[in-house]
């Protein structure tokens, strides 16, 4: 085991790296695209509940790994089809997009049970004061909702972070896919596996203790 933190120790950090960046940028999207559809889900129009309804319900009915393999491979021979030839995306552009869509639908519930948590009389005062929707939501719904949000958006980015791993089926050189190029050349399975789980181990528990502390300072505040 030394041996080989010793020999490939830095790829296994710069893999570690790269998953979490994917994981930052899949979030930072997801969080627009939650956002957007979350929106859609808790207004008055029923157009816009129903796309919000089927972008969620589709993709949420949708495998990540099938998600990534679409995105990859199918999107690319759709496009060329067209008559675009040179249309290609690496594996981080494919990647990003399929977590950010995958995260986005879980993002929109999280973000839609945060709004529906405010009670309904706060957006009624500020419209009797003279607020539009989009005012009333942006200075007086969201931030109340934000207090309930956070423990779970942490949570998410958790699960995020372990469905990168997901991703070395399409060849991103994150830390699973760089297990098993190391367990592939060193034929040592147990002790590159022991080392990749440890990785993700200390990762996701600080991630958990800090999602923990921060629920512990919303529900002090409240």
């Amino acid at each position: 085991m030394i041996t080989i933190i010793q020999t490939y120790g830095s790829m296994l950090l710069g893999a570690l790296g790269k998953t979490l960046l994917l994981t930052l940028l899949s979030l930072f999207f997801a969080m627009i695209i939650g956002l957007i559809f979350s929106l859609m889900n808790v207004g008055k129009n029923r157009f816009l509940n129903f796309i919000g309804v089927v972008y969620v319900d589709g993709v949420r009915g949708v495998p990540l790994i099938v998600l990534a393999y679409f995105i990859y491979f199918g999107l690319p021979a759709g496009i060329k089809m067209l008559g675009a030839q040179d249309f290609r995306l690496t594996a981080l552009q494919a990647g990003t997009i399929a977590l950010a869509m995958n995260c986005g639908a879980y993002m929109a519930e999280i973000i839609r049970a945060g709004i529906e948590s405010v009670d309904k009389g706060q957006m009624e005062a500020s419209r009797s004061l003279g607020l539009n929707y989009r005012l009333s939501m942006q200075t007086i719904v969201l931030p109340q909702a934000i207090r309930t949000m956070i423990p779970s958006i942490i949570n998410q980015f958790i699960i995020t972070l372990k469905d990168t791993s997901i991703l070395s089926v399409i060849g991103f050189p994150e830390l699973t896919n760089m297990g098993k190029t190391i367990s592939g050349n060193t034929f040592k399975s147990l002790e590159t596996w022991a080392i990749v789980g440890v990785m993700y181990m200390v990762v996701i528990i600080t991630l958990s203790k800090v999602a923990k502390r921060v629920e512990r300072r919303m529900s002090r505040g409240r």
